[in-house]
C-alpha cells in the first residue's frame, strides 16, 4: 500500500537539496587543485620536499601524486597515468603510483560527508584521515620495494 513514485520523486528531491549544498565546496576543491597544477606551484613544492621523500623511501616522482590524492580522484587518475605513461607501468614509479588505489580522497570525502551532516567542525578527523594517507603511500612504497626490488 506504498506510494514507490511519491517515495521515489521525495528522495529524489532531498538528493538535489543534499547536492545543493555539497557542489559549491567541491567546485572551490577541483579548482584550487587546477591551479596548483597549472600554476607549477605543485612542481615547485615536489623539489622541495624531494629530500625528505628519498629519505623515507619514496619516489621524489610520486610525491605530485601524493599531494593531490588528498584533494581529488580524478586529478590522481590524471596524475598517476602521466607517471606510468611516462616511466612505465613495471618500473618501481609505476607500481608505487598504483598507491591511488590505496587512499582515500580524503579532503573530497570530509567535504562531502561533514557537509551532509551539516557539521562546522571535523576535529580530529582531517589529522587521522592524513596519517592514514601517509601510512598507505609509505607502504605502497614500501612494498613495491620488497616484491619487486628491480624495479
Amino acid at each position: 500500500g506504498e506510494n514507490i513514485y511519491g517515495a521515489l520523486t521525495t528522495g529524489a528531491a532531498e538528493g538535489l537539496t543534499l547536492l545543493k549544498t555539497i557542489v559549491p565546496s567541491l567546485v572551490i576543491l577541483l579548482c584550487a587543485i587546477s591551479m596548483l597544477r597549472e600554476s607549477g606551484a605543485l612542481d615547485m613544492l615536489s623539489a622541495a620536499v624531494s629530500p625528505l621523500c628519498r629519505a623515507v623511501g619514496l619516489p621524489p616522482e610520486t610525491l605530485s601524486l601524493v599531494l593531490v590524492r588528498p584533494f581529488s580522484g580524478s586529478a590522481a587518475l590524471a596524475v598517476g597515468a602521466d607517471l606510468m605513461t611516462r616511466y612505465g607501468v613495471d618500473s618501481g614509479i609505476g607500481r608505487t603510483a598504483v598507491m591511488l588505489g590505496s587512499t582515500e580522497t580524503t579532503f573530497y570525502t570530509i567535504s562531502v560527508y561533514f557537509g551532509a551532516a551539516k557539521l562546522r567542525s571535523t576535529r580530529y578527523a582531517i589529522p587521522a584521515a592524513l596519517i592514514a594517507d601517509l601510512a598507505g603511500f609509505l607502504s605502497a612504497s614500501l612494498f613495491t620495494r620488497l616484491f619487486f626490488p628491480a624495479a
